[in-house]
């Protein structure tokens, strides 16, 4: 048998030091060729490292949260066959206690048994018994009597010992609650109970890297949001014709229309559509619109990327955005889908608010987030009359866009959306 190290593989892309994020397998599993033995995060997506062996798990070579260079330690295996570890990772290993067998002739030395704590009874008997009260759940035996007496007095018969056959509580147990007071046996009073403690979680895989870039973003990026209600009758009856004529496309949500409009606005306001590199002091502005579609899992929240939004008609905007939004879910974005956002959009959906505060995905210059529908009344000039209206609440970068230039991108986002045969008009 030989002992070998499975290692960090190198991912790619220059990274050079992953976050260990799930293990897979524990010492002693025996694993085949190709199972997954644990994931690591880059600074984006999750990488699963499979087993180049079959054979026994012997010792692990890090913690969940750990950072790992790559090519460190990450697993040794034992298999059949020439290990790759040296003689000294060999007698390293052997020396671990978790790689250490016993015989399979000699059994374990059991270990010496502590005398066990004396716990408290869970309430003490109040009969006149030695009886304690009856095992959590059990009900009580009683007469109908005895029961009716218990009802009227307040007494919980869950909590009296009972001297008769069986536990059978009788007369005179009651006699013996009610000289001892009926208060300690009484039935709890409804109500919400204490409690107690603290959990104490670790931050580790994507919530650490959410954190992390949360906290550049607002502490590197000066933001400033304007906040305008929109007027979406319009676009909810386009919205409507279009997917009763949908055929086998994607239904159109508002996701789609939203994008458009956003490519259509950058056409106009192209400072939008930019990275800030401020360690540099550079602008990048980008002519293709990648945008992020913040999407929420079950790990936290990720932003997969629309690539050429710009190029794309509102059916094909919306099968790639669910298409991307079930890779992100599941886990299975790729990191080319995970990267290289322009400009972001996010959206609470059917939690949406009245309005939001979204923070910049850094080093984009912008970021757009949808607020929730709601039918309103709204003064026409003569009367009251009900529309479709939903806020959108958009976030700059101060430094690089002026509030002037802000408060028109969003007007023109307002315009847009409000007028939806203008999002496919050509120029």
């Amino acid at each position: 048998m030989g002992i070998s190290i499975i290692k960090v593989p190198d991912v790619g892309e220059g990274v050079a030091e992953v976050e260990l994020v799930e293990w897979h397998v524990k010492v002693g599993d025996l694993v085949k060729e190709d199972d997954v033995l644990a994931a690591v995060m880059t600074d984006k997506a999750t990488v699963e490292i499979p087993s180049l062996f079959d054979g026994r798990v012997v010792e692990l070579g890090a913690d969940i949260g750990e950072t790992l260079v790559v090519g460190a330690t990450l697993l040794t295996i034992e298999h059949a066959g020439e290990g790759n570890a040296t003689a000294s990772d060999n007698e390293a290993a052997a020396a671990s206690p978790v790689a250490q067998k016993e015989p399979e002739d000699k059994l374990p030395e059991p270990a010496p048994k502590a005398p066990e704590p004396k716990l408290p009874p869970a309430a003490p008997p109040v009969a006149g018994s030695a009886r304690a009260p009856r095992a959590e759940g059990a009900a009580p035996l009683a007469s109908p009597a005895v029961r009716a007496r218990a009802r009227a007095a307040g007494i919980d018969l869950r909590r009296v010992a009972g001297s008769g056959p069986a536990g059978r509580i009788t007369d005179g147990d009651l006699d013996a609650v009610f000289a001892a007071g009926p208060a300690a046996v009484a039935a709890p009073k409804p109500g919400r109970s204490r409690r107690e403690g603290a959990e104490d979680i670790r931050v580790v895989g994507l919530r650490r890297k959410i954190s992390e870039s949360m906290s550049l973003a607002n502490a590197r990026i000066p933001h400033i949001t304007v906040i305008e209600e929109i007027d979406v009758t319009a676009l909810e009856d386009l919205r409507a014709t279009m997917n009763a004529g949908k055929g086998d496309k994607p239904k159109l949500t508002m996701l789609p229309f939203v994008s458009a409009a956003l490519c259509r606005a950058i056409d106009q306001h192209p400072e939008i559509n930019a990275h800030f590199d401020d360690d540099a002091g550079i602008i990048r502005r980008h002519s293709p619109v990648h945008i992020g579609i913040a999407t929420m899992t079950d790990k936290g929240l990720v932003v997969p990327v629309m690539r050429h939004a710009e190029s794309l008609a509102p059916f094909e905007l919306a099968a790639e955005i669910l298409r991307l939004a079930e890779a992100a879910r599941r886990g299975k974005a790729t990191r080319d889908e995970l990267t290289g956002s322009t400009i972001t959009i996010t959206s609470l959906g059917p939690l949406g608010a009245i309005a939001t505060t979204p923070i910049i995905n850094h080093p984009e210059v912008a970021i757009l987030g949808i607020n929730k529908m709601a039918v309103r009344p709204m003064w026409d000039g003569a009367q009251f009359v009900p529309r479709k209206m939903m806020n959108i609440s958009a976030s700059f970068d101060h430094r690089v866009i002026d509030g002037w230039d802000a408060a028109e991108f969003v007007q023109r986002i307002k315009t847009l959306l409000e007028n939806p045969a203008l999002i496919f008009m050509e120029d």
